[in-house]
């Protein structure tokens, strides 16, 4: 048997000796929604091994829990990489896929889901089905995205990479209105660069950011430990990064977030020093927070009203501008993070997440919290944004916040499909229902 062989034997060994609701045992996770404490009972944690990279066939075969930062750098030495990696190191590849992720290449290859070619998924009967898009379980395959573990667990996948140049040459252009500047994003789709993606700081500063590859480079630029790369965009009209390091250049600041731990102060940046500098380090930072309610208590104390409004949504192209203009009249974070969606095969539907249908979309991401002057309802501030996604034609991630009806959760997620998968690979209900995770958070 092969090492994975043998870790997929003692999974499902512990599965079927688990009693009641499972939950997994994990060494990561980059949810933002806090739930219901439960023990957990399945430990997933060592099917974390990159498998094979096959530079003939352009693939890559690797266990669930593998995260994006051992994963590219197993590809990276054959000269490869994902077709999409998501920005941060601690994210998963069975995350990613069974929930949604996103970076700049996304215009071209669509979410990570879309690169899949095979995965091997443990049901909650302990029986493990290898699912492929014209295999007898390829209702699972497409249903699996999405699903956030509550129709199986992705034990192992195969997927698409593609070869990559040593470096990256960056151009980042401002613009002056939401119009000009999404069809500049609509026009960049349509040509030969490698990557997309933008930074918007308010109504009338916009940044498109476009890569491509390059052997050679007059310099690179080091965002991994003194300078901060969303700065460079304000600052210089062109760049050069290595691959790795464009790979993971949000990486060092969390985007923009590493402000609510001072990391954006020169003192703080030399204390931490370079290896604490990551996603990584602020999630634990963020754990801890919410484990001892240290903002919480902050925030009574002097009677805020804070929300947290940790976000990302997909709004088709021709109505991005009008989301733009009300998130930030209504709303008011700023920097926003865009990146167009787009280079899906119509053959291949996910039900769940069906983007699919309306040619490109455009990712809005925003991550703070909004200081309430006045006591309102819960959430609202994520309502009024999940009000104004629904009007627009579009969908929102599942990893933070929820606070759709059952009816209207249905409604945006295809919860037809899902309930026909549901009663199909987990009768039991040994794993929760997608809405009783993501909204009801038990």
């Amino acid at each position: 048997m092969t090492n994975y062989q043998c870790k997929k034997a003692r999974l499902i060994e512990s599965l079927k000796q688990t009693n009641g609701r499972v939950r997994l045992r994990k060494s990561t996770s980059n949810l933002f929604r806090n739930r219901t404490s439960s023990p957990a009972s399945l430990d997933v944690r060592e099917m974390n091994q990159v498998i094979n990279v096959d530079t003939t066939q352009q693939t890559v075969e690797v266990e669930g829990m593998t995260t994006y930062l051992d994963l590219v750098d197993a590809c990276l030495q054959h000269n490869c990489m994902p077709l999409v990696v998501p920005q941060l190191k601690s994210i998963t590849i069975g995350g990613a896929v069974s929930g949604i992720g996103i970076e700049s290449s996304s215009f071209r290859h669509g979410l990570p889901h879309e690169s899949v070619l095979n995965m091997e998924v443990l049901l909650s009967n302990g029986e493990v089905e290898n699912c492929s898009p014209n295999g007898k379980n390829r209702d699972l395959f497409y249903g699996i995205p999405n699903s956030y573990g509550t129709l199986g667990y992705v034990l192992k996948l195969t997927c698409k990479t593609m070869p990559v140049k040593p470096y990256v040459a960056l151009t980042h252009t401002r613009y002056h209105s939401p119009e000009k500047y999404f069809e500049a994003v609509n026009a960049a789709c349509a040509s030969d660069v490698d990557f997309i993606d933008g930074c918007i700081f308010n109504e009338n500063e916009l940044y498109l950011s476009l890569g491509k590859f390059t052997n050679e480079a007059p310099y690179t630029s080091d965002y991994t430990w003194l300078n901060i790369y969303f700065r460079s965009v304000q600052s210089r009209s062109t760049d050069y990064l290595s691959i790795q390091d464009y790979i993971w250049r949000w990486d060092t600041d969390w985007f923009w977030c590493s402000k609510n731990v001072f990391a954006q102060n020169l003192p703080i940046r030399l204390l931490l020093g370079r290896k604490r500098l990551n996603s990584i380090t602020y999630q634990k930072i963020m754990r801890w927070n919410v484990r001892y309610g240290i903002t919480a208590k902050i925030n009574a104390l002097l009677s805020r009203q804070p929300e947290s409004v940790i976000q990302d949504v997909d709004i088709p192209i021709a109505n991005a501008a009008e989301f733009l203009k009300f998130f930030i009249k209504e709303v008011g974070i700023k920097p926003i993070w865009i990146c167009p969606i787009g280079g899906h095969d119509p053959q291949r539907v996910f039900p769940s997440y069906p983007l699919n249908s309306k040619g490109i979309y455009i990712n809005f991401g925003f991550w703070d919290v909004v200081q309430n002057p006045e006591k309102k309802p819960t959430g609202y501030f994520n309502r009024l944004i999940e009000d104004k996604v629904s009007q627009l034609g579009g969908i929102k991630s599942l990893y933070s916040d929820v606070y759709f009806s059952q009816k209207q959760f249905m409604d945006m997620y295809n919860g037809t499909a899902y309930d026909a998968l549901k009663t199909k690979y987990d009768p039991e209900q040994k794993f929760k229902s997608l809405y009783q995770k993501c909204v009801l958070k038990n």
